[in-house]
């Protein structure tokens, strides 16, 4: 290629790059450039944040601290590691995701799912299996249909892959919306009362589809049902269960509770446990026989026993709605859309625009070349081929500024299906790698042109490398210094003091006495002052055997240290409790902290306060600010 893609990370240099009339420099900061808009930026949501908000005087020197923290940052290249290279770059893509969906084409989709609520569509099928040759078969029994020589009904319990329906002629039922795969959908809504569709994929099979009738929608009903099976008896059994049936229907008719007689004599073990409850439904959900008894009853009615392949049902509506609102139904329909064949619709708008505004072209004639090549070669694309194409390498894309080789999109094929279809898949990675190439480039142009990404870029760029950066240089660095942090603690111990004395110990742990003894005997034995020492031969000896825990406690903060160090009663020993012997080991009444880890959290705090005072002062030094004084007056 002429122009290479950019790569993600270097959108954000195309972002700090960027200068607009009304975007002023305010400050440069180790020569690095800050504009006026993203210190607004931060500087409006620090303020949402803060409870009382900050002048701007007072936040400037808090941003150039800031800002410094992220030039040392890249001085030590943290922006150059693997680790950050991927977290930004997924960021990039995830923050870049809206920009890439046309949202009018997502709700012309909502809206076009959505028109199916409002009719009743009952529909009957022809389907045959997902094979080539099957197209041409449909279009024929269609023939055959159309003049006569066979009905819609013949011709489906003759070929219909689908037998329950094909048992009825084709009768299917309604078609819900939602419930089907779009394309089968969309053809039955499309599809004039009393006409037959087209052949349809619905990616289950090959589809000709009849629709009987449409109606107004009728929303949907609750119901409740108590089911006697039928399936599999015999004449004599089934006779019984319509009898037991017309009995509880007699008894349900005179007043009874029908969720208690559907506890009792329900055969439905989905609903039986539930009183016979089956929730709400609409049109379609249910077999034709259940639907069209439940949709005729008013609401309260219950219907006299009604027969399904499954059995004998007495239905109970206890209720109807109509249909949702569009609102009401927005987030079904788009988690269905987004599940589909539909979902990438919004994207593929974008490409196309894109495709479009950068005079973008695939060449026929270049992908024409590589296919006689390969056909020459009897279509296999071996080591040979490969070669001819590279001395070849003809240009197969253009777009405004660049072009794409040959060897460019092959690159982008995995070896795995060069061989199975060589054309196929060069052509899908041509017309990939054109559509890459574009969104990156309209990356970097939402990066310099929209103040929202580029802000929201700038943002989590340096958000990144300061929690790094911080982490080295005052967190992490705070926490593994002990050393530093008993300095520290000394040179400040006065600032830490206690209402109360605390009791100082080690509390071992045992399952029982004589290993409790034993501990204790062995600590004796140890010379180390270093807790962390301490506890880890301690462990190393006895290893699951005891439980050592190290504390700093006040009387009433803990009823083990109460009873060990200030004379309380014992505690009661929980009922499961490993640990029933315990003894205090240097245990002592301290009336002030001796050493930094008796006020860890506190002291560990303050120390990394400090750290980060002494790092701040030393980037001052280090690294140069100028801040443009005329600017910054105009923002006041």
């Amino acid at each position: 290629m002429k122009r290479k893609i950019l790569s993600l990370a270097a959108i954000s240099i195309a972002a700090a790059l960027y200068a607009g009339a009304n975007d002023p420099v305010l400050m440069t900061v180790d020569g690095k450039e800050v504009h006026v808009s993203e210190f607004e930026y931060l500087y409006n949501k620090n303020n949402t944040q803060q409870m009382q908000s900050q002048s701007l005087d007072e936040y400037l020197g808090m941003f150039i601290n800031y800002k410094l923290k992220v030039a040392d940052a890249l001085h030590e290249g943290l922006d150059r590691t693997p680790e950050f290279t991927s977290e930004y770059e997924s960021f990039v893509r995830d923050l870049s995701k809206p920009y890439f969906r046309d949202d009018s084409v997502a709700e012309k989709l909502v809206r076009q799912a959505y028109s199916h609520f409002t009719e009743d569509v009952l529909a009957s099928h022809i389907m045959l299996p997902l094979q080539q040759e099957n197209i041409a078969k449909l279009d024929s029994i269609k023939a055959a249909i159309a003049s006569g020589a066979t009905s819609f009904e013949d011709a489906a319990r003759q070929y219909s892959a689908d037998r329950y329906s094909a048992q009825q002629g084709g009768l299917m039922g309604y078609v819900v919306p939602g419930r089907f795969p779009w394309t089968f959908e969309e053809a039955a809504y499309q599809t004039p009362a009393g006409s037959i569709s087209e052949v349809v994929n619905s990616g289950m099979g090959y589809h000709l589809i009849r629709v009987e009738k449409r109606t107004p929608a009728q929303g949907e009903v609750e119901a409740e049902h108590i089911l006697l099976m039928t399936r599999g008896l015999d004449e004599s059994q089934a006779a019984a269960k319509k009898a037991l049936a017309d009995s509880i229907y007699k008894v349900a008719k005179g007043g009874a509770d029908f969720g208690e007689l559907a506890r009792r004599f329900s055969e439905d073990p989905g609903s039986a446990q539930k009183g016979g409850k089956l929730g709400w439904f609409g049109r379609g959900a249910m077999v034709a026989e259940f639907d069209s008894a439940s949709f005729a009853l008013k609401d309260g009615a219950i219907s006299k026993p009604v027969k399904t392949a499954f059995g004998w049902h007495i239905i109970h509506r206890t209720n109807h709605r109509g249909i949702p609102s569009l609102d009401d139904a927005r987030e079904g329909i788009e988690a269905k859309i987004a599940s589909d064949e539909r979902g990438i619709l919004p994207e593929k708008a974008v490409l196309a625009r894109l495709r479009k505004e950068n005079n973008a072209v695939i060449s026929q004639g270049a992908l024409d070349q590589l296919r006689a090549v390969i056909d020459a070669n009897n279509g296999v694309c071996d080591s040979t081929v490969l070669s001819r194409i590279v001395q070849m390498n003809p240009v197969v894309a253009t777009y405004n500024g660049g072009e794409i080789h040959a060897t460019d999109a092959i690159a982008r094929v995995p070896d795995i299906q060069l061989p199975v279809n060589p054309m196929a898949s060069i052509t899908a990675a041509t017309g990939d790698l054109l559509d890459d190439i574009l969104v990156e480039n309209e990356r970097q142009r939402l990066a310099t042109e929209n103040a929202e990404f580029r802000n929201l870029l700038n943002e989590y760029h340096d958000g990144i490398l300061l929690y790094e950066v911080s982490n080295r240089k005052v967190w992490d660095k705070a926490a593994s210094d002990r050393e530093g942090l008993e300095k520290f603690f000394r040179a400040h111990s006065a600032d830490y003091k206690w209402e109360s004395p605390k009791f100082k110990s080690y509390i071992i742990f045992a399952s029982n006495d004589t290993t409790l003894s034993a501990a204790l005997d062995f600590a004796d034995s140890l010379s180390t002052d270093d807790p962390t020492e301490f506890v880890r031969k301690m462990r190393e000896r006895f290893n699951r055997e005891i439980k050592i825990e190290r504390v700093v406690a006040a009387r009433g903060e803990n009823p083990i240290t109460d009873y060990l160090g200030f004379g309380a009663e014992r505690p009661a020993d929980g009922t499961n409790s490993r640990w029933k012997y315990y003894a205090a080991y240097k245990g002592r009444i301290i009336n002030a902290p001796e050493e930094a880890a008796d006020v860890r959290g506190a002291a560990l705090t303050d120390y990394q306060t400090a750290l980060d005072k002494e790092w701040v002062k030393e980037l001052h030094k280090k690294y140069k600010v100028k801040v443009n004084k005329k600017v910054f007056k105009n923002l006041q």
